[in-house]
This record gives C-alpha cells, structure tokens and sequence, in this order.
C-alpha cells in the first residue's frame, strides 16, 4: 500500500478554507499514487476549536464538509479528523472522531478514547470518551485508527500514566496489522525525540507498522510541529516529513527504505524556527498586515524584530526607538543598528516631554515622597502609549517584547511594555533568548544582532546606571529556579538541596507568587516550554502560600 501522511495547517473555525485544503492535498495523494491519505485530528475545523464546538451549527458544517471530502476520494481515500455529534440518549454532546472516507461515502469510524484535561487541554468539556475500537479492512490491511492522546499511556516512558488502558495494543490485539494515530500534538522545545520513542515503543509492543500524522501551524498560544512520521515493526524510523511547515509525505510500505526522512532542527534553531512560525500564523490568521514594535538596542526586542523580519518580511515590521533621558547613546545606536540591517522600518520618538508632564501633573500630589518605582513606570507606561496609537491608527499588531523570566518575577510594567496584540518570546527564558540571537547571526552569516547588544549587561534603563541585576538574581540562576519551581514543580527545599541559596530561591518563588495578577493581564504568547504562563497554567491571584 502506498499513503500519504498529510500534515496541514489549519485555521480554527475555517472549515470552507480547510476543506478545500484537504481536497487539494488529496488531489495531490492521488496524483503521486496514493491509495490512502491520512490527515490530522480535527482537520476540518482545526485544533483546539475550544468553545465554537458548543455552536451546533459548527459542528453540522464540518459534517457537510465530511461528506463533501468522502465525494471527492475517489482515486485515493482518506482518513480525516472531524467533531461528531453524540446520538446516545447521556454524556457530552460530541466525539472526537476519526473517519475512512472513500467513493462517495464513510466507510468506517473511529472514536477517540484518551481525552486530556491537563494543562493547555479541555476535551472533557466537550467529548465523550469512546469505548474500545475495532479495526476495518482496506486495501489489504486491517486498519486500526486512533487519535491523539490514545498513544500517550506508556507506563514505562510517562512519569506518571493517566490511563489504565492501552488503545493501540487493543487493536493491535484485535487484528490491526497498520496503526495510524492522527494528531494535534502541541510542540514543545526538544519534544520530537521523546515523542519518537514512544511512537517506536508502541511500534514494537505491537509488532506493527505505526504512522503519525500531526497538524502543523500556530493557533493562538499553541504551535504545532507536524514532523509526522512512520516507523516499522521493529521501531525504526522509515519516514520522517518536515518540522514548522506543511508536507505531504509519500511512503510504499512495500518500499519502505525509498521513503524520505528529513532531518529535523534542534537546539536554538528548532526555537527559532517555532518562534517564526506561530507569529507569523498569529498575524496571517487574524487577519493583520503588518507589526510594530519596541526596539530599545536590548536583547529581547532585537531578538523579537528579528523573529518578525523572518516571519512576515522585512515591509511588514515597523520598529519604534523611544530614548528618555537615562537611556544610552549606545543604546539607540544598536537599535538603529539592527533595524539597518533587518531593512526594516525605524523611527524615534522622544518620551520626554510625556515624561515631563506627568512629572509635572503628579509631583504636587506625592507629598514629597523620594522617586521610586513610579516614575520608572510612568516612562515603560508612555512607551506603551505610544506604541499603542501607532497600532491604532495604522492598524499594526503590537508586538510586546518581554521574555518569561521577567514575566515570572514581574519586572515588566502592566500598561507600559506588556501593552501588546501578542507576546511572541513570553515564554522563552532569558538564556534561551540570547541563544536565539546568536542563531539569528548564524544564520545570516553576518552579525544581524549587534555584538555590544549581546554583551552588555541587561537593562531597562529606566534610572541612571540601571541593570537587571541590582533587583535579580543572574539570569542563569534565575532561569535554573524558574524551571526546578514552575516546569518540574519541586519545592523550596528541594531547588535549594541542588545547591540553590534559600534567600535567592524564596525571593524569587515570593516574586512569582505576588505577580499572578500582572500576568493574567498579559497578552497571549507563544507556548515552547512544558509549562507557559497562559491558558494552561490555571493559578489563582487572591492566594497565599506559605513557601
């Protein structure tokens, strides 16, 4: 049998602009020779279609849209994801559902059986889960179709099983000789290989021929990274399509080793790459033409008009340089700098006659107290509103440039720099950030990212010879604590016991906990890490931890 493992990029709710996707990846299956052309999970209406699978009539256009599909795979059949109602008489409204289409009609279904309710993931809110599945006979094989979450149950590679059942080993047991797992499975930095692995295990339990198909794209905070693939009975890898973009990968299993295996990115350039691509979706998707942003001769703005230049093209990115009275010569330079060499749109825009005037508004009515953080933030804050009319009034997308280190201690300022459309490195610590940037220069072959902008020290440059490190701790430290507290979920004493001073790691879990409330106000951003700061974290702000 010859496949097609069909990785898209779809656009949630778009099931006209979906549809018409899969019928032309189709054509192109059966052109190539395909009998069979596997899609991804809820390719009609796109993942997580979240709450527009409540809207009935939703769900009966990506019905119709099913049937249009099964019309149309007439030389080459296909299996798509797609909602299906619930017609029992108890349980959610919908099934997340797999479907053999082929001349004409549905020949066969498939349910899924695993439904996630952790982190970034809601199904039981909207699907029933399935019971045992069976296989269908095609082309010579049986088929035994699964969806997602239904690989995700190997005791021996999950640190902790949320499943007690095994889908695919049940069909493999009932007479499956071809597993298929259709996916949306969220991308996150260095995932791919464990991924792999477990599609390899599986392959082996069952002694039988496994393929994964993954959607591919940016939808709101989640990326996606396709890098389908297929690997044999033994678990070898056999075929591997591309990462960050959509493919159509061929594969005779007749024929195994003719079938192509790419290499897939990692290290900062699979970031990198990530990075691009969910702005670039972000942008495309709702509908804007073009960014502007913050350029302050840092390293996260730089590295944030670096990753738009790439995403959008250098016409589509405005960077805005907005000096105050402690910001450096230098500092300017490289922003101008950077902006010369991206060929992206710069300007300058003084803040200090705003910043005067609010000094001058508000002066009388401090009582005489000392400058503080205040008069920082009124500056962050006339940025933002800067910013914010340019947005405005040319319909750009801001983008905010804060990492996720600043985010979780909350040295940002709410209404200053976290004003924004979206926040593309807000989950991108501060040492992966720089890496970036030097993936940015080596890329190019040239220094992009000014070498004096990745050596000097960090600064908001908001008082006279401010750095990031007269409130924080080093940013290798920091990064380390954040991960041990926030990704991994170890304790105070247990970060401290891997050699961590107590006041370092309590100040800064204390900073994390007092600063829930800024990032709840934070524009959206894009997840690479196992644990963001968005949707998936769900923490309270009125709370108190005795850490």
């Amino acid at each position: 049998m010859k496949l097609a493992l069909v990785q898209l990029n779809p656009t949630i709710g778009d099931i006209d602009g979906n549809t018409a996707r899969i019928l032309a990846q189709l054509e192109r299956a059966a052109v190539a020779g395909a009998e069979l052309a596997v899609f991804p999970e809820q390719a009609i209406i796109g993942y997580p279609a979240k709450d527009l699978l409540l809207r009935r009539e939703v769900v009966e256009a990506n019905l119709a849209a099913l049937r249009t599909i099964a019309e149309r795979a007439t030389r080459c059949a296909a299996i798509v994801g797609y909602a299906a109602f619930n017609e029992g008489a108890y349980g959610r409204p919908l099934y997340n559902a797999a479907a053999l289409l082929h001349e004409g009609r549905v020949c066969a279904t498939w349910r899924k059986r695993l439904l996630p309710t952790y982190d970034v993931f809601d199904e039981l809110r909207y699907f029933e889960p399935a019971g045992p599945q069976e296989p269908t006979a095609f082309g010579g094989r049986q088929l035994g179709v699964t969806v997602c979450e239904d690989m995700w149950c190997q005791e021996e590679l999950l640190a902790r099983p949320l499943y007690n059942c095994d889908p695919l080993g049940e069909l493999a047991r009932a007479g499956t000789d071809l597993l298929i797992n259709i996916s949306a499975s969220p991308y996150g930095y260095g995932k791919h290989a464990g991924r792999v692995e477990l599609i390899a295990d599986h392959a082996r339990r069952n002694r039988c021929i496994t393929l994964y198909v993954n959607q591919v794209g940016g939808n709101d905070e989640l990326l996606f990274d396709g890098a389908s693939c297929v690997v044999d009975a033994s678990g070898a890898l056999i075929a591997q399509a591309r990462c960050f973009e959509e493919d159509l990968l061929l594969i005779d299993l007749e024929k195994p080793g003719e079938a192509r295996r790419e290499t897939l990115l990692e290290g900062p350039a699979e970031l990198h790459d990530a990075l691009v691509m969910g702005l670039r979706d972000y942008v495309c998707k709702c509908g804007f033409q073009s960014v502007v942003l913050g350029l302050s001769g840092g390293i996260d703005s730089a590295v944030v008009a670096a990753l738009a230049a790439a995403a959008l093209g250098r016409e589509r990115v405005h960077a805005v340089a907005m000096p105050s009275r402690y910001s450096s010569a230098a500092s300017l330079t490289d922003a101008r700098t950077l902006a010369e060499r991206l060929g992206i749109r710069f300007s300058r825009i003084e803040i200090d006659p705003i910043h005067t005037a609010y000094e001058s508004s508000l002066t009388p009515h401090f009582d005489g107290r000392p400058p503080d953080v205040t008069e920082e933030n009124v500056q962050a804050r006339a940025r933002g509103g800067i910013l914010m009319a340019l947005s405005n009034k040319f319909g750009d997308l801001l983008l905010t440039t804060g990492n996720k280190s600043e985010l979780a201690v909350g040295y940002c300022t709410l209404y200053g720099d976290m004003c924004g459309g979206l926040a593309v490195i807000s989950d991108v610590p501060k040492t992966k950030v720089y890496e970036i940037a030097r993936q940015v220069n080596e890329r190019a072959g040239r220094e992009i990212i000014p070498a004096s902008t990745l050596t000097k020290p960090p600064s908001a440059e908001l008082k006279p010879d401010q750095t990031d490190q007269d409130t924080l701790p080093p940013y290798d430290v920091l990064d380390a604590i954040l991960k041990r507290y926030e990704e991994r979920l170890e304790t105070v004493d247990q970060i401290v016991a891997a050699g961590f001073e107590r006041a370092v790691v309590r100040d800064v879990v204390r900073k994390i906990q007092v600063n829930e409330y800024k990032r709840q106000q934070a524009a959206p951003g894009l997840k690479v890490t196992s644990r963001a700061f968005g949707f998936g974290r769900r923490m309270p702000i009125a709370a108190r931890l005795n850490s």
